[in-house]
């Protein structure tokens, strides 16, 4: 009998996802903005968009903050790796999560989580705070929040659109996310100079959240019921393991983690601003922001053309104009081509961001997807913030312009050497549509 109810729940559920995937009015409907017509999906990424705004605008506040307090280089980077380490610390954990708890239930309670470590900033910058280790503290427990939030949210979007729009979802998603990283530095910069503080910023930042607690809410996402679970070595290594017997799926992966790692010219931009192009903080703020405006670009582009063919080896090729145009830009002593430069930079990884979430998701079961995206967070934010102080290091030892050129020479061989040793990303295609209805 109670085998029996389960069957009858489950079947319930699938009917129920079946359902709340189809737009008003009927079958899917084509085109790049035919993803607008699931309301969930909507809601999702108005709170993808809020919750990126608050958090790039709040990081702004918190390094000028925590520099007025200390002066010291150090303490502005241990705000990263306050922030880095509890992702790589509890990965494992937290896609085990993502697999086992509802995740809009778990994305609306890290939104949560959110508006309370801004109401925290709020708090003890009114009361006067002339100590660095109170923010820490609250960092330190932003990002744990963001490390149970990241997979349980990408593993949430196959829930709310159908796969053939999906590839066309993911590149909306990494549009307005990169719109928002790239708007809410200079909202927080304006806003912390207009109060000369803070804590309009915060105050701000705790109003967007809760406004993204709000669209979150009214997500209805429905797939198969999983069972709780227990928290075992083996479940949780269960995303490794997977990913490492799909060679797709690791070949993307571990790309992604390499080329970044070796090809990113954002950190040492102050230099070439400054000492090589000699623009000053205007053609900096420039520079720093050609990479994003040519990563929305091609977003947007690909929201409305996505990839049908020859994903894997269209990425291969993008991700080795990333490394050429990184060489470009290296090499550059013209204010106008080190911007040309960085618009293709910002491009080209934007392919490599929607076909990696477009493989990675529709190649991986729904039980286990919030494991597997644990994993790629894990990879991409090491890529990040280890290429940034790979950066660093290769120019301290042979100067900005060889480590930039030899950065993006690196990205090439990465490339190459890549293609030649998974020929399964080579022969990589969408998944059909097919696959992912039996998931």
């Amino acid at each position: 009998m109670a085998a029996g109810e389960s069957d009858r729940r489950q079947n319930a559920e699938r009917q129920g996802a079946g359902r709340q995937l189809q737009p008003p009015g009927g079958h899917a409907a084509g085109g790049g903005r035919a993803v607008f017509r699931y309301p969930s999906f909507v809601r999702y990424l108005g709170a993808r968009l809020l919750t990126v705004l608050a958090l790039q605008m709040q990081s702004v506040a918190v390094g000028w903050q925590i520099y007025e307090i200390t002066h010291s280089p150090l303490a502005l980077g241990l705000t990263g790796l306050a922030q880095f380490l509890p992702g790589i610390l509890l990965f494992l954990i937290s896609g085990h999560a993502a697999d086992r708890i509802a995740r809009r239930k778990l994305m609306v309670a890290c939104f949560a989580g959110f508006t309370i470590c801004s109401g925290s900033l709020l708090w003890i910058q009114r009361g006067g705070v002339h100590s660095a280790g109170p923010i820490y503290f609250i960092l330190v427990a932003l990002g744990i929040t963001r490390a149970f939030s990241g997979p349980a949210m990408r593993a949430l979007v196959p829930l709310l659109v159908p796969a053939e729009q999906f590839p066309s979802g993911v590149a909306w998603e990494a549009s307005m996310t990169q719109t928002a990283t790239v708007l809410g530095p200079a909202a927080g910069g304006f806003l912390y100079a207009l109060f000369r503080g803070p804590a309009a910023v915060y105050a701000i930042a705790m109003i967007i959240e809760a406004a993204a607690i709000v669209f979150a809410v009214g997500i209805k996402a429905r797939g198969p019921l999983r069972p709780p679970g227990f928290l075992t070595v083996e479940s949780v290594l269960a995303g490794l393991r997977y990913i490492w017997r799909q060679k797709v799926i690791l070949g993307v992966v571990s790309l992604d983690l390499f080329a970044v790692l070796l090809g990113g010219a954002v950190a040492l931009l102050p230099v070439y601003a400054g000492d090589i192009l000699r623009t000053g903080p205007w053609g900096l703020g420039l520079l720093r922001s050609a990479p994003g405006a040519g990563a929305v670009t091609m977003a947007v582009l690909l929201a409305h053309k996505p990839l049908r063919r020859k994903a894997g080896a269209t990425m291969l090729w993008c991700v080795a104009g990333f490394g050429a145009f990184t060489v470009v830009f290296g090499l550059s002593r013209s204010f106008a081509l080190s911007l040309a430069s960085l618009l293709f930079v910002g491009a080209t990884d934007m392919v490599s961001v929607v076909t990696r979430g477009t493989l990675v998701q529709l190649n991986t079961p729904d039980e286990m997807r919030g494991r597997v995206n644990a994993v790629e967070m894990m990879f991409i934010g090491a890529s990040n913030e280890l290429g940034q102080f790979e950066s660093g290091i290769t120019a301290d030892w042979f100067g900005t312009v060889p480590a930039v050129v030899l950065g993006g020479a690196g990205a090439l061989l990465i490339t190459a050497l890549w293609a030649w040793r998974f020929p399964e990303l080579r022969r990589a295609e969408p998944p059909r549509v097919l696959e992912m209805a039996g998931r």
